[in-house]
């Protein structure tokens, strides 16, 4: 006889699956078969114009592990000189930090608009503002904020006698990546407030109206109360917002341009396959970068016990 539980099991998930089909295509055509393309020429010597007329040759793992391959390490100290080593460098630099620097500032203002006060709604309103301008326009804002000698940045700070000459922030290699930082904490910051805000939002009320009556310090409240109950929808923010960090290219390129002291691992697959015409050498760091955000994500989500259905 059969088991009428394992039969509707069986039957939800057919049905599942029909209704995903369109979906797994879609995203197959979408997402698979470009990186399938990728992965391809990343074994070739394919530039712009061959790719064009199918003449370019199979050269194996010569982009990988040749004398000039995205994994010849040579000595640690030379391979991190390299443009390659400092992409990379840079890349963690700036996703670590940010996402630091966010997550922190996007809890401390979710806080605040958490609480009850006059004009709430239209402070969360103006926090979402950063947010909600285009990448490119806030790059150039802020490019033009940061100008050695038109810049309002450096007029504040020479008024306020922090400084005594104009810096070129985005030009200098001590001060760029920095301040290419400073504007996506600046933008960002309100999406890591706002998946805050929503997970303070769900949060019971009976648990507090007993600490406030039993006393207890608000400071103590948050960190044995209010953060193990938001952890979850926290640790989601943080990994999409690390893998956003990890791709970054955009406000890099618009601030910086090809800067060696600030390339990310996505502007120098766009510099070795657009202006230097390397495709193949390109695609290889391209499939690189896929393998090292995977990578990322993976031990993301096992060091910190995190799946994306909230449990922990």
């Amino acid at each position: 006889m059969r088991n009428p539980t394992s039969e509707l099991t069986r039957e939800r998930t057919r049905s599942a699956w029909v209704f995903l089909a369109p979906t797994l295509f879609v995203l197959l055509m979408v997402a698979g078969w470009p990186l399938g393309r990728t992965i391809f020429f990343s074994f070739t010597d394919a530039s712009l114009e061959t790719i064009g007329e199918s003449t370019y040759k199979m050269v194996g793992l010569a982009n990988y592990f040749g004398d000039y391959g995205v994994f010849n390490f040579g000595t640690a100290e030379g391979f991190w000189k390299t443009d390659w080593g400092m992409a990379i460098g840079n890349t963690f630099k700036f996703a670590i930090v940010s996402v630091v620097l966010e997550t922190i500032l996007g809890v401390v203002f979710a806080l605040v608009l958490n609480a009850e006060f006059k004009g709430r709604g239209f402070v969360r309103a103006a926090v979402l503002v950063p947010w909600a301008i285009p990448t490119i326009v806030s790059a150039k804002m802020w490019a033009w904020i940061m100008h050695d000698q038109f810049g309002v940045m450096n007029a504040l700070l020479r008024s306020a006698h922090i400084i005594d000459h104009n810096i070129a922030w985005t030009a200098e290699p001590a001060y760029a990546l920095w301040a290419v930082v400073l504007v996506d904490v600046w933008k960002t910051t309100p999406f890591m407030a706002l998946l805050t805000l929503a997970a303070l939002q769900m949060l019971p009320r009976d648990c507090y109206e007993a600490a406030h009556v039993d006393g207890i310090h608000p400071v103590k409240v948050f960190f044995k109360v209010t953060l193990p109950l938001i952890w979850p929808a926290l640790m989601v923010a943080v990994i999409f917002r690390l893998l956003d960090a990890l791709r970054v290219f955009d406000i890099i390129y618009v601030m910086t341009s090809n800067s060696v002291s600030t390339i990310s691992m996505s502007g120098f697959v766009r510099r070795e396959i657009v202006d230097n015409n390397y495709v193949g050498y390109g695609s290889a760091a391209s499939t690189v970068l896929f393998l090292i955000i995977g990578a990322c994500t993976l031990i993301y989500l096992k060091v910190s016990r995190v799946d994306l259905g909230g449990k922990k």
